[in-house]
């Protein structure tokens, strides 16, 4: 497990360069140990603390991982944690897709459904898993003893450093430095701030984009400086809101590892679920990748981007496919389920994202 999270290929986007008269290339997280670009800080949040000596692998009693995720990170963690001699327990919202959380419990860890609700609030996915990291003493010789640590991903600047050391590198190596634009979702904010530093740093010419689902208040953040969406104006507010089908994108609140690299950010363009959809189908009927809700966002985010400038010569636009639809299979990619909310699905042979999008 050490050696095989990173170094994924680099690969174009054919249809889409075509059509957009750019290269478009995607850098293939999903092709990790663990599906995803998640793999990555997981095994090194857990290395820098066996390295600071805050936790220790095999011991007994074991040493217990906690994080609040809505899915990739917690089977990252599991994954890395049964790797690496500790156990897990992962705190989702519960209307995370299905298999995640089956992933997560195929692979040892113990898992925990919440209900969604604002992180102010003590129920939050996240803040329980804190609180559940700290309380965790479990009985030894008699005596309950500290075992728990909280992978704290949001805040944890280790994120954001990972994805600077490693995926960024590897972009900025992988295409020889030649590039034009970065575009991706944020989480965390890890990934796009990560890279976003180490490709700006090597070329200041470099533009970094955000592509935000429906219901995050990033977009906002980004050209106001204020966290706001839409769906928390007056009237549109629900008490179950459903804001998107978007999994592990979007954020109404700022993080420690957005913060680290906001200033960077040159721009950021909103995506619809709806748009995502239609990516993500067109990409398998065009290329055969079979990618999830994020990927299609990110991507629909690079065809947007290049029918809002000017260019004399074609852009070289990189982005992030961060996992598989292979864990969407119960919402983004359930087509039963996707009708009842009145999603169109149908791409058919005609179909333009240089119209549509």
């Amino acid at each position: 497990m050490r050696s095989f999270a990173g170094q994924t290929p680099l690969i174009r986007i054919n249809s889409l360069s075509k059509i957009t008269g750019c290269e478009i290339l995607g850098k293939c997280e999903f092709l990790n140990p663990g599906g995803s670009v998640k793999d990555r800080i997981a095994l090194r949040i857990i290395q820098e603390a066996e390295r600071k000596g805050e936790i220790f692998p095999n011991s007994k009693p074991k040493w217990k991982l906690f994080e609040g995720t809505s899915g990739s990170t917690g089977i990252s963690i599991s994954l890395v944690a049964r790797a690496l001699g500790y156990e897990a327990e992962i705190v989702l919202p519960d209307d995370t897709a299905r298999e995640k959380s089956e992933l997560i419990e195929k692979m040892g860890a113990k898992v925990i459904k919440v209900r969604p609700v604002s992180i102010v609030n003590s129920s939050h996915y996240v803040n329980i898993a804190k609180q559940r990291a700290l309380d965790y003493k479990p009985i030894w010789n008699g005596v309950g003893v500290e075992r728990g640590f909280f992978v704290n991903q949001f805040d944890n600047l280790i994120n954001s450093q990972t994805h600077y050391e490693s995926t960024g590198l590897e972009i900025w190596e992988q295409t020889e430095g030649q590039l034009d634009y970065f575009v991706s979702g944020s989480g965390t904010g890890g990934t796009l701030t990560g890279i976003g530093k180490r490709l700006k740093e090597n070329d200041s010419k470099i533009k970094l984009i955000l592509a935000d689902p429906p219901g995050s208040g990033l977009f906002h953040k980004v050209w106001y400086g204020v966290m706001y969406c839409d769906t928390e104006a007056e009237g549109k507010r629900r008490r179950h809101q459903m804001d998107t089908i978007v999994e592990g994108i979007g954020l109404n609140r700022s993080t420690k590892n957005f913060e680290e690299g906001l200033d960077l950010i040159d721009d950021a363009i909103r995506v619809t679920d709806q748009e995502a959809i239609k990516m993500s189908r067109y990409l398998v009927n065009q290329e055969g990748l079979f990618l999830g809700s994020s990927s299609a966002v990110n991507l629909v985010g690079c065809v947007k981007l290049i029918k809002s400038l000017e260019f004399e010569t074609p852009l070289r636009i990189v982005c992030i496919l961060c996992d598989s639809g292979q864990r969407h299979l119960s919402k983004f990619w359930n087509d039963e389920y996707l009708l009842g909310l009145e999603f169109d699905l149908d791409v058919d042979e005609d179909f333009d994202p240089m119209e549509y999008f």
